[in-house]
């Protein structure tokens, strides 16, 4: 392992790696370099604000891959951000080559990741006061359906633009307790559609993936995020895999609307993300 030092902030990567370019942007206050993705972050302070800087190119401490698998996989995903730009999601504002990598440059917002595994791995992500995870589950339910449904907007919009999502979790989602906004951080790899499943075991957590995420050859569309929004659902309402009503925090009609769009069988659940959307909503708008 190699000890990296940029202005006060140190971290590790599995070898040395030139960085001289980061702190020509600007004064480094945080890294997020636990990522398996091969992928390493800063906060950075530049003379026109703070900044969120994703580069790949160095060999993290987590990423089994080659540097130049990331690099192509960044540089893919910057159509990504710019054709899906939305108000839900974090606004790309530059890209170039930097170093021996690339980079994406982004507007920093100020929330916290729902899925922290770095800082709380489980259980403490979910019985940890400080968690950022148990504190949005202590919030008022009001306040998480609003921040629900601007995951749920931001995925017709997704599905309006002809992709789909692949690889959403809460730790995609960042949530500013503040101002009680929240943003998707990561779209990476989503997909334009039609998408098949050439992997088998898709990219993405388990505690929200379909089964045809799991399914070498199945199509992969707005059903199958159907299921992705009802995971999510049972996630920030529920008792996540627990997805039993005695754990459900909202209405028994959001609970029948949540399930039936989480089943198993693809048949079952709503059949695109405007039926699932206005189900939800005509669930809602009846408590």
């Amino acid at each position: 392992m190699e000890m990296i030092k940029l202005n006060e902030i140190t971290f590790q990567l599995k070898e040395p790696h030139s960085l001289e370019w980061v702190t020509e942007l600007g004064e480094v206050f945080a890294v997020f370099d636990q990522q398996d993705s091969g992928n390493i972050s800063f906060g950075i302070e530049t003379p026109a604000g703070k900044k969120f800087v994703k580069y790949a190119g160095a060999k993290t401490i987590h990423y089994n891959g080659e540097p130049q698998e990331a690099i192509e996989r960044l540089q893919a995903a910057i159509p990504l951000y710019q054709r899906l730009a939305h108000p839900s999601l974090v606004k790309l504002v530059d890209h170039f080559h930097a170093g021996e990598g690339f980079a994406a440059v982004f507007e920093w917002f100020d929330g916290e990741n729902l899925h922290p595994h770095w800082t709380f791995p489980p259980p403490a992500k979910y019985e940890d006061p400080a968690s950022p995870y148990y504190r949005y589950k202590q919030l008022p339910l009001d306040a998480r359906l609003t921040s629900l449904e601007q995951l749920f907007v931001f995925h017709l919009h997704v599905a309006d633009q002809g992709f789909v999502a692949v690889d959403f979790y809460d730790g995609s989602i960042l949530y500013d307790f503040a101002t009680h906004s929240t943003k998707i951080c990561d779209i990476d790899v989503y997909q334009k559609k039609p998408f098949i499943n050439t992997m088998g075991r898709l990219w993405g957590s388990k505690r929200f993936m379909s089964p045809e995420e799991f399914q070498l050859g199945a199509e992969i569309d707005e059903i199958t995020n159907v299921f992705n929004m009802g995971a999510m659902a049972f996630s920030l309402l529920g008792g996540e895999l627990d997805r039993s009503i005695e754990k459900w925090e909202a209405s028994k009609g959001l609970y029948e609307v949540a399930l039936r769009a989480a089943s198993a069988d693809r048949e079952r659940r709503y059949q695109s993300l405007v039926e699932f959307y206005w189900a939800w909503t005509n669930a809602k708008e009846t408590i």
